[in-house]
């Protein structure tokens, strides 16, 4: 089983940009699709990006779209967020979650999909 590790959660200005790191060790990370989630107080977890195992394929929440981006460098066994234009809204523990058993172009944009979650960092973002 892959364990995940999240870093980089800060507190940044509104309208700057932060970047994400999900680091798996236990595992070689080539044989999971990943994710982005994030939970808000007083909010479900959500889902704010995917990427398949080849790294081909990613997929967004419409309130990301445009500003994040999902990578991954296997090689590393990490993955990235990187979050540009920030808002206050935007303010959350971000976690990052791993599926195996997918096809190499696969994404997933539930949590009931993933099986294997990090502990999460917190990214705060002021007005």
């Amino acid at each position: 089983q892959v364990q995940l590790v999240e870093s980089g959660g800060e507190l940044v200005q509104a309208g700057g940009s932060l970047s994400l790191s999900c680091a798996a060790s236990g595992d070689t990370l080539d044989r999971y699709a990943m994710g982005w989630f994030r939970r808000s107080p007083g909010k479900e977890r959500e889902f704010v990006a995917a990427i398949s195992r080849s790294g081909s394929s990613r997929y967004y929440a419409d309130s990301v779209l445009g500003r994040f981006t999902i990578a991954r460098d296997n090689a590393k066994n990490t993955v990235y967020l990187q979050m540009n234009s920030l808002k206050p809204e935007d303010t959350a523990v971000y976690y990052c979650a791993a599926r195996s058993g997918s096809g190499v172009t696969t994404y997933f944009s539930r949590r009931e999909d993933y099986t294997n979650w990090g502990q999460g960092t917190q990214v705060t973002v002021s007005s």
